[in-house]
């Protein structure tokens, strides 16, 4: 515990945004704090991405009015807790948020369904402050495919290569989680800037489509980026038995063996309390898709307080303290500084 309160905590996908955004706006503020806080606090994070998920009951005729009232929220929740929180535009924010004790947020675009092949309004979402995109979920976008579509073998769309060059240029980092195969290859062919995975595993300990091969683990690696271990089990291993902490310290381990321990980090993707409270079909769209129960998860671990069994199980594992620092949150930490909401 120590230890892991020492160390700075980075989480790159809870999708808490859409729990707060289910209660009525004059609850938003409130609720996270009365929900949320206490379980970021004792989970020790110090740096929290909350994505922007567009459910499917509201693509695609209302996805861009529900993303920017996703974006409204989280403006919403922060000023509302300005005293333990802050919305940051890049890493000289997140810097002083950490300094201050305050827990640092950065918002995120996952698939950006509201985008649609207008992308000339990522400026738009850049100015309201997104610093983490991607362009796919499971199936097929305007921009690209999910790795739900892997059979077409397609690469970005000339609209998604667009949308990437234009993520580059506002200093948004790129995310490849949920991007089809050879979406990750076009992407890692292009990048001139690092990208991040925010939750994906390791496929060559789970054959899920979702997950990253060794061959796209060291390409994300080769552009500076940071993979984010998934937590949910279903990712981690198709036997229920091995829905383990010891499990997700092998994928953990497995991707710093291929891509250096300078770019693992942890993604942990808590399903289990948004998708008990939200409605269907979301949920069990999601769960079909994923081909696993959405709300299972790792005894202890099904939501931020068990972030701390993480690294004790780092520990137990033998990691050098040094190495597990930027496990936890240091590699994200620094890939933040160093290129968030900074033009290219």
């Amino acid at each position: 515990m120590e230890l892991h309160h020492r160390a700075v905590v980075a989480d790159t996908h809870n999708d808490l945004l859409m729990a707060v955004a289910a209660r009525p706006p004059a609850r938003w503020a409130e609720f996270f704090r009365e929900r949320w806080l206490p379980q970021l606090r004792d989970g020790g994070v110090d740096l929290q991405v909350l994505p922007v998920f567009i459910d499917d009951q509201f693509r695609p005729e209302g996805a861009l009015r529900e993303t920017l009232r996703m974006i409204e929220a989280a403006h919403v929740l922060a000023e509302g807790n300005a005293d333990e929180v802050r919305l940051c535009l890049d890493g000289t924010d997140i810097d002083q948020a950490l300094a201050e004790g305050k827990i640092a947020l950065v918002l995120a675009l996952e698939s950006a369904p509201g985008i649609d092949a207008n992308v000339e309004l990522l400026s738009t979402l850049h100015r309201l402050g997104v610093r983490v995109v991607s362009i796919a979920h499971w199936g097929r976008t305007p921009l690209a495919d999910g790795s739900g579509e892997d059979a077409t073998g397609s690469r970005l769309t000339g609209a998604g290569v667009a949308a990437f060059r234009e993520i580059e240029r506002l200093g948004i980092v790129f995310d490849v989680s949920h991007l089809g195969a050879s979406g990750v290859g076009h992407v890692l062919e292009l990048a001139t800037r690092p990208v991040i995975a925010t939750h994906s595993a390791a496929r060559a300990l789970r054959d899920h489509h979702r997950n990253l091969t060794d061959d796209q683990l060291r390409g994300v690696a080769e552009t500076g980026g940071v993979v984010c271990v998934n937590f949910l089990p279903g990712f981690l291993s198709e036997d229920s038995a091995q829905y383990t902490v010891e499990r997700l310290v092998d994928h953990i381990e497995h991707v710093a063996s291929v891509a250096g321990i300078d770019h693992v980090g942890f993604g942990p993707d808590f399903m289990r309390e948004v998708a008990e409270e939200l409605t269907p079909p979301c949920c069990e769209d999601i769960g079909a898709q994923a081909g696993f129960d959405v709300k299972a998860a790792i005894p202890g671990i099904d939501g931020p307080r068990g972030m701390p069994l993480v690294t004790e199980a780092l520990v137990a594992r033998g990691l050098p303290e040094d190495d597990i620092l930027k496990v936890v949150g240091g590699n994200v930490h620094r890939l933040f500084q160093k290129v968030l909401g900074r033009p290219a």
